[in-house]
């Protein structure tokens, strides 16, 4: 599977600081999986600007889609 593909695989995710003042996002999936991801600041802070920009592409995305279906939530 790619990073483009749909899945159907179901996760819970949280993110939040660590007494370690790492940032940790910590992903819970089906089936019993857990994965802690601890980074520092500076890495969490370059995380979140690839999130951004995701976000965006994915907007552009969307609005080249058909139109129909359920309405974007913004």
């Amino acid at each position: 599977m790619g990073i483009d593909k749909q899945s159907d695989i179901a996760a819970n995710i949280q993110i939040g600081p660590t007494d370690q003042g790492m940032v940790r996002i910590y992903v819970e999936a089906e089936g019993g999986i857990e994965l802690p991801l601890d980074f520092d600041p500076d890495e969490a802070e370059e995380i979140a600007e690839e999130l951004r920009a995701a976000a965006e592409a994915a907007r552009l995305v969307g609005d080249d889609a058909p139109r129909g279906g359920k309405p974007k939530r913004r």
